[in-house]
């Protein structure tokens, strides 16, 4: 995440959200296990926060990651071995639906934590090998494959063969209570 418009509209979303919650700043932070630091910067938009941190802020607010990224298509935001840019985000009675263009590094392990109940990734490989899918049980895929796992627990992403590969995924999550 680059952009400066971005990263304020960021904090923003991520300060409404924990004033929402009637939570402290350091409360947000120790949820989500990040510095209370790094989140006060990550508010004032004076950080580049990481997927990781961002995933790790959306799950401790309850909320959709693209929320967070105030559903804003083509946002970006990277961590070990990953980009993923915001393709489209719709929210209705039966929760939201994030669509993400995942760019991957070669032998590169991303570790995501898992996102909270009933949370399902779906992901369709469009160029070259992944290994992705709940910790223990990743499915490897080759282009115009696809499989689906519940993200409600810690699941992983690599490119294999030496090779970047790309990918869709698509996260469903239920609507809140």
């Amino acid at each position: 995440m680059d952009d400066g418009g971005l990263r304020t509209a960021v904090g923003a979303r991520l300060r409404t959200a924990r004033a929402a919650r009637g939570l402290s700043l350091g409360a947000l932070a120790e949820r989500a296990g990040i510095g209370k630091g790094s989140l006060s910067e990550i508010e004032n938009g004076s950080r580049n926060p990481t997927l990781s941190t961002l995933y790790a802020l959306a799950d401790a607010l309850g909320v959709p990651l693209s929320r967070l990224l105030a559903e804003h298509p083509g946002a970006e935001v990277a961590g070990p071995g990953i980009t993923a840019r915001l393709l489209e985000t719709a929210t209705d009675d039966h929760g939201t639906v994030e669509v993400y263009a995942l760019a991957l590094v070669p032998e590169a392990v991303h570790v995501s934590p898992g996102h909270g109940p009933g949370v399902m990734e779906h992901l369709l490989v469009t160029r070259g090998a992944v290994r992705a899918g709940r910790s223990g049980r990743e499915a490897d895929l080759g282009t115009g494959e696809t499989t689906r796992w519940p993200a409600d627990g810690e699941h992983t992403y690599t490119a294999l063969a030496g090779e970047p590969a790309a990918a869709v995924l698509v996260i469903r999550t239920p609507p809140g209570p």
